[in-house]
């Protein structure tokens, strides 16, 4: 595995919903002291349950963000701001699991209802929807071919991980 070390100071996480994304940016960031961004808050509006905010002021407060800040960790997808977040990006770490996996640990996310877990809206209550359910299901697969092209087109460097089990060992070596 590609140790932490050589990842550089501006990382992009991609992958499914309910992979990790945000836990991970969360221990990244704490870990390497780098400014942390999660992008589902710049795309809803805080305290709605996750009413989307216009996409051009997302994308400004999405620039505004890699200006800002010279070390970081962006979590999220939203591939239209991909090639900004790229070309600026040391590395891409993507949790690219099985759809199965990332519904099972949706549902249980949303029972927990655990309102203060890295990456959460400010002011959402409700956590669990039919939408993302199907986003999940349906949507996640299709845009793996898209997320390649782009990891290709970039030339950034990618990490890879397929599996729950192997994100646990990437947690180990990487001491989060």
């Amino acid at each position: 595995m590609i140790p932490l070390e050589a990842l550089g100071t501006r990382m992009c996480i991609i992958g499914n919903s309910a992979a990790g994304k945000s836990t991970l940016a969360q221990h990244l960031g704490q870990h390497l002291n780098f400014a942390i961004c999660h992008l589902d808050q710049l795309a809803h509006v805080p305290h709605t349950n996750w009413q989307p905010r216009d996409r051009e002021l997302m994308r400004l407060d999405h620039q505004t963000f890699l200006i800002q800040h010279e070390s970081w960790v962006i979590e999220g997808n939203y591939s239209y701001l991909m090639p900004e977040r790229f070309a600026q990006a040391t590395a891409i770490i993507w949790l690219d699991f099985s759809r199965w996996g990332s519904v099972y640990r949706f549902i249980k996310r949303s029972l927990q209802n655990n309102h203060n877990r890295a990456g959460n809206l400010e002011g959402a209550s409700q956590q669990f929807n039919f939408t993302m359910l199907k986003h999940i299901l349906i949507t996640v697969p299709k845009n793996k071919i898209k997320y390649q092209e782009l990891i290709e087109q970039s030339g950034v460097p990618c990490v890879r991980i397929r599996s729950f089990h192997q994100l646990k060992k990437i947690y180990k070596e990487w001491n989060l």
